[in-house]
């Protein structure tokens, strides 16, 4: 449970630091969101999903 809590920390810490350290971007990239399709967001969440479930095994192997 530990390492849960850890993960989601460090998730909250790298949010953080996207928001402090490129804010303008940020907000390009979510404008840039606003106008994908609910069907174009969803391919690019299962896609940073997978990536992240894949990248995650290769580093816990």
């Amino acid at each position: 449970m530990s390492e849960l809590w850890s993960a989601l920390c460090l998730v909250a810490i790298l949010e953080g630091l996207v928001l402090f350290a490129i804010p303008a971007s940020w907000k390009r990239a979510a404008v840039q969101l606003l106008r994908m399709s609910d069907g174009q967001v969803r391919a690019v969440g299962g896609f940073i999903l997978i990536f992240g479930l894949t990248l995650l095994w290769v580093v816990k192997r």
